[in-house]
């Protein structure tokens, strides 16, 4: 079974996963500043809009909709952009580390390997 490994393979993968984090956090950023501008938007208006009708209740009712909405929709938007760019980091490591190890090896070792890894081909 072939064990060995280029140095550099493990060094080239922490870039990733930096830009990755950079990537995550500027996004949760910006989205929250995003939801509490819209909240404070809709909390004015609806202060406003209690000071012209004198009607509270009914017009709470909507507030809290609105904004039980607005928050339900940025954690689940994050929650899905986190899961996928995590799992597109992992599929340019991988596709990476196949590229590398595929020249690693050599086209003269490259069936060999192919086999012990995966098991014969079956026909």
């Amino acid at each position: 079974m072939v064990t060995d490994n280029p140095p550099t393979l493990d060094a080239m993968m922490t870039q990733d996963d930096v830009t990755a984090a950079q990537a995550d956090a500027a996004r949760w950023r910006y989205g929250f500043l995003v939801v509490v501008t819209g909240i404070v938007a809709i909390l004015i208006a609806f202060g406003a809009a209690v000071f012209a009708t004198r009607e509270f209740a009914a017009l709470f009712a909507g507030v809290a909709g609105v904004v039980g909405t607005i928050i339900g929709a940025y954690f689940g938007v994050q929650a899905g952009q986190s899961g996928k760019a995590r799992v597109e980091a992992e599929l340019a490591k991988s596709q990476e580390l196949v590229v590398r190890l595929a020249a690693y090896v050599g086209t003269q070792n490259a069936p060999r390997v192919i086999d012990e890894v995966l098991g014969r081909r079956r026909s």
